[in-house]
């Protein structure tokens, strides 16, 4: 009969851990949070210093009935929860509702799902660390004010059902703030001049850059001067002015944080950062190994930290010398260049044992888990290897005054990129070495190419991590739901990868920058992220933290609810009559914009899409042009004949005619509206700005 009793979170986690612990060890699953503060109402005594209500999650009394009998059956409780904040919270929690002696509860923690690891941790057992779960509570009683109190102001605002939250509104900003910035873009032109040589004696063909002078660099900024340039070049003979050899190092990278797997696994793999977690997670757990059974293949997938167990750090160098030979180990390996005191509690994530190669256990493997497995595998054996090393060429070509530039590389020395395989690496560019000083060469082609400068790109979730990551927005646990969340409530949209904000988006993101300031800054979030984190050090008290935040968020709450209070939005009636019960139908607002309904509501329910027309012709046939949404929630404008007439865009047209392209003249920017030619390439704005 087992003695002990051993509860985690989840079954498959279970699974993997029975098979190293004796019989005398019963494992559970608590399948995650046993209490939370309740959905319907704050939750939160703010009377008494921001005391949190806890109550028992809804159908999980059944489960912990279970638990309580196991555990008094049991001599002592192992909690062998998720080793961070949120995993020592469900430890806390499970010891108050299975009401445990904490005599005899003990605190299991380990970073990796292995025979050596797990009974490792039953001899380091030690008790419940309340800085961690003092740090959990912070988080959750904070995130659970702002969102509760600011929630229902965007109900009286827009519509029911919406949200607000601590990270998901800045996350909202800085997607919306990128559209702002894209719209507001001028473009600006620019000019290039390449040039194709060939030299004759060493039989090379040289392609290059036109630099400038011999002396300093020439912007080109006109189609006039371009062509100056190129006139001037045709008269001229050019020679190889100089030629330099070098070395280029190219180092290595650090094993994967949580972070850095999600952007890799967007790029590489198209994952969104939710599924890149979930996958993670199985990983972490556990998969059943034909010839193993339940193994967990890789480390704790939530860190921000690159270090590596010195174990481990002997595995991966031996593997890699009977790999590939010892002058591919590197002795010099990736440190954490972070600054401050960064969240050193976890290893990277690496896989647990070298022995289960990607390729060896993919038999095993879903189709995802395996790429996941594979980028994770070879990013960490790569992170102990010796840099590549490149030969370097950098020619000068004179012709005249005027200079070129030419460089190309060869790789000589795999390092890492014989793991990474990046191909791009390894192919080598210009043979520039056989090339001497003075030698002639003869121009094939000198040809100007005009450019016209780019907005900056829109957000990809791998691009928004990176970005939440540098401002210190979050941590790594919150990336994935965030932006899950924030696409869940129709806010953003993906489409190809790049995140729009919807028009529901930029409505409540305007509630939020003109009424919460502080709640979206960015900075100030940043700045809470950081006392948040002392808590969790040991360094402040959980409740100071609500103490100095909650008075200035009281105070705009009440001014926004003055204010908001006072708006009232009536449903704007139209002369569209209802087919069924022949009222004239409203214009209501949905997830997706605007649409028609009748105001018989619920007797009569009919509903349709409205399509709003603007004031201007399709430029292409002259016929109308709405308003219309695509299925995911963002705004364009299209003709009345599509699909015969392909008209549409994604700014608002107008009945003006750029004077300088002959393009239509469109509406840009939200909040610095202004006239300009929907020509990408066209830089032409009206001088007149918009009345906002």
């Amino acid at each position: 009969m087992a003695k002990y009793l051993v509860i985690v979170e989840s079954p498959a986690k279970a699974k993997t851990i029975k098979k190293f612990l004796g019989s005398s060890y019963k494992v559970e699953a608590s399948n995650g949070h046993v209490r939370d503060l309740p959905k319907s109402q704050l939750g939160i005594d703010m009377e008494k210093d921001f005391e949190p209500k806890y109550i028992t999650i809804r159908g999980k009394g059944e489960l912990l009935a279970k638990l309580r009998k196991e555990a008094k059956k049991a001599d002592k409780v192992f909690l062998a929860t998720d080793p961070d904040r949120e995993g020592e919270a469900i430890s806390w929690h499970l010891c108050t509702a299975l009401k445990l002696d904490e005599k005899t509860t003990s605190r299991i923690t380990f970073n990796e799902i292995t025979k050596n690891a797990v009974r490792k941790s039953i001899k380091e057992a030690r008790h419940i660390d309340m800085d961690l779960v003092d740090a959990q509570q912070a988080r959750r009683t904070l995130d659970r004010i702002v969102g509760y109190q600011i929630s229902p102001l965007l109900w009286k605002k827009v519509r029911k059902g919406l949200s607000a939250g601590r990270v998901q509104s800045v996350t909202l900003r800085l997607i919306c703030d990128r559209e702002e910035e894209i719209q507001n873009f001028i473009p600006e032109e620019y000019w290039t001049i390449d040039g194709h040589f060939f030299a004759k004696e060493s039989k090379v063909k040289i392609e290059s850059k036109f630099y400038g002078s011999k002396k300093e660099k020439i912007n080109i900024t006109s189609s006039e001067q371009a062509e100056k340039i190129l006139q001037d070049l045709e008269k001229e003979k050019f020679h190889i002015a100089d030629i330099r050899k070098g070395e280029r190092i190219r180092n290595t990278l650090p094993p994967f944080i949580t972070s850095t797997l999600q952007q890799e696994a967007s790029k590489q793999l198209g994952f969104s950062t939710q599924k890149s977690m979930r996958i993670a997670q199985q990983l972490y757990e556990g998969v059943d190994v034909a010839g193993f059974g339940s193994v967990g293949l890789i480390t704790y997938i939530r860190t921000d930290s690159i270090r590596i167990s010195e174990d481990a750090e002997k595995e991966v160098k031996t593997y890699i010398s009977e790999q590939f030979g010892k002058q591919f180990i590197n002795t010099d390996p990736p440190k954490d260049r972070k600054k401050g005191k960064m969240q050193d509690a976890h290893e990277a994530i690496r896989p647990t044992s070298l022995i289960h190669e990607p390729a060896k256990i993919k038999g095993s493997l879903s189709r995802d888990q395996y790429r996941l497995y594979d980028l994770i595998w070879k990013r960490f054996v790569a992170s102990r290897m010796a840099p590549a090393k490149y030969e370097t060429h950098s020619v000068q070509i004179h012709g005249g005054e005027y200079r070129f530039n030419a460089s190309g590389s060869t790789l000589v020395f795999e390092g890492f990129l014989a793991v990474l395989d990046q191909k791009e690496e390894k192919e080598p560019a210009h043979d520039l070495g056989k090339l001497k000083k003075d030698q002639k060469v003869d121009p094939i082609s000198i040809t100007g190419n005009q450019h016209f400068t780019q907005p900056p790109a829109r957000y990809t979730e791998a691009a928004l991590v990176k970005t939440l990551e540098e401002n210190g927005v979050g941590r790594p646990s919150t990336y994935a739901p965030t932006i899950t969340t924030i696409l869940q409530r129709g806010y953003v949209t993906k489409e190809e990868k790049n995140l729009y904000p919807t028009e529901l988006g930029e409505i409540v993101n305007d509630i939020m920058v003109n009424y919460f300031k502080d709640i979206v800054d960015v900075d100030f979030t940043a700045q809470l992220e950081e006392r948040l984190d002392r808590v969790e050090e040991g360094d402040l008290p959980w409740k100071t933290v609500l103490r100095e935040f909650h008075p200035a968020f009281q105070e705009a709450l009440e001014v926004a609810e003055k204010e908001i209070g006072e708006i009232q939005i009536e449903d704007e009636v139209t002369d569209i009559l209802c087919e069924k019960c022949g009222l004239n139908m409203v214009v209501k607002f949905g997830r997706y914009g605007k649409f028609l309904a009748c105001p018989g509501f619920p007797e009569c329910r009919n509903a349709k899409p409205l399509y709003e027309e603007i004031d201007a012709p399709c430029p292409t046939c002259g016929g109308k042009v709405f308003i219309k949404k695509t299925k995911k929630g963002r705004t364009f404008y299209g003709c009345e004949h599509n699909p015969e007439c392909g008209f549409m865009s994604w700014n608002l047209p107008t009945n003006k005619k750029c004077p300088k392209c002959g393009d239509i003249l469109v509406e840009k920017g939200r909040r610095n509206k202004k006239i300009a030619c929907n020509n990408t390439k066209c830089d032409y704005v009206e001088d007149t700005a918009i009345e906002k």
